[in-house]
């Protein structure tokens, strides 16, 4: 599906992403017992009556088969998904109409051993968990729930147990970026196949915490790619990770040409302390994958509405009254999405816009316009 990462420093799809999307999270619903203080839903304890009901569910799922090989990714959200009782039978119709299913729960009573072999059972291949915080303090503080730290390593032992591929998902602030070495080192002893870092966007509850500023952005993208052969590593919501990649496979001396700040020079220093002793497995690291926001990417919420993004929260239309493939090829927005040369700002002059093209979250949720700049990223174009 997409370019060796030994041949190109960035992944490419090998088809028309106007035309299908890579991946589509479809929040099943909005319902979930934990109350997350970054939370991009603002999460309700109990579900929504108008919620896509099971017939309207698989019709969805039918549409995203339609699309034809390469199939989408489908990842059912929350909320939490293991709020829906229909799950399985979701996740078995989406199997058995050839589409790859993943699962991101929220960790609640509602995740038993029992669960999750059911839902391996219907035919899910992948697990993503959350983990915000190195200890239990950070973790449960992130969580609101006391305890679920210790419950986040019981369930990912068991998800590993019954034969899913675990993702682990940080969302990484100004309040826990040092102690991203330190989940690093349980990342890795967990045998995690994919550890994704969320960059916050202040959207939903999002908007009480304290993002990094983009300079310390910047930093910890070039942090992720020093210990990406330690473990497969993901940037969500830093698209110019991709920008990096091509940066840094253009020169000989990384350090030279892009200088070590204090914040990357503490993260190293952290991750040797922490693996002191260990000689952790290397891999081949993987190249990051060109997919942004309407462009191979798309969101559907819990009443059906279209989204680009669950971070960029702006709805061009409903699976109820359309089918999500005419949305997605469609809507006016995800065209404009599509075209990084009308982006504004820097973003619109920027050489690497077409490869990476600015977190349009992040533009949208400072300054209320999707195609603006994103003042998430600290890179000056090379041309006026």
């Amino acid at each position: 599906m997409t370019d060796s990462p030994r041949k190109r420093p960035v992944r490419l799809l090998h088809h028309d992403t106007a035309e299908r999307p890579f991946i589509v999270i479809w929040e099943v619903t909005r319902a979930c017992q934990l109350v997350c203080t970054h939370c991009r839903a603002d999460a309700i304890r109990s579900r929504n009556p108008l919620e896509l009901s099971t017939e309207q569910g698989k019709a969805l799922l039918a549409d995203l088969a339609a699309f034809g090989t390469p199939r989408p990714l489908i990842v059912p959200t929350g909320g939490d998904p293991f709020e829906r009782p229909d799950l399985p039978e979701l996740v078995a119709h989406g199997t058995a109409l050839g589409l790859s299913m993943a699962l991101s729960p929220s960790v609640t009573p509602k995740l038993t051993n029992k669960v999750l072999v059911n839902l391996h059972d219907a035919g899910a291949k992948a697990i993503s968990l959350s983990l915000d915080g190195a200890t239990a303090s950070t973790h449960d503080t992130f969580r609101g729930v006391a305890g679920v730290y210790d419950d986040t390593m019981i369930a990912a032992r068991q998800v590993r147990e019954v034969g899913y591929r675990l993702q682990i998902n940080t969302t990484v602030t100004a309040d826990n970026v040092h102690e991203l070495p330190a989940i690093l080192k349980t990342v890795l002893e967990l045998g995690t196949t994919l550890w994704s870092i969320f960059f916050l966007v202040p959207t939903g509850r999002g908007t009480l915490l304290n993002a990094l500023t983009a300079e310390q952005e910047e930093e910890v993208l070039h942090w992720m790619h020093d210990v990406s052969e330690l473990v497969a590593i993901k940037a969500t919501e830093a698209p110019h990770h991709r920008r990096i990649a091509i940066q840094r496979a253009a020169v000989t001396d990384v350090d030279a040409a892009f200088p070590v700040g204090p914040l990357r020079a503490s993260l190293r220093v952290e991750t040797a302390t922490q693996l002191t002793g260990e000689e952790p497995k290397r891999r081949a690291a993987r190249a990051p994958i060109d997919v942004n926001s309407g462009r191979g990417f798309a969101f559907v919420d819990h009443v059906g509405m279209v989204c680009p993004s669950g971070f960029l929260p702006i709805a061009v239309g409903c699976v109820r009254d359309q089918p999500f493939s005419d949305i997605y090829r469609g809507a006016d927005l995800l065209q404009d999405l599509r075209s990084p040369d009308n982006f504004g700002g820097r973003c619109g002059r920027c050489e690497f816009r077409a490869v990476c093209g600015g977190s349009r979250s992040h533009a949208y949720a400072v300054t209320g316009d999707p195609l603006a700049a994103d003042p998430s990223c600290a890179y000056e174009p090379a041309h006026a």
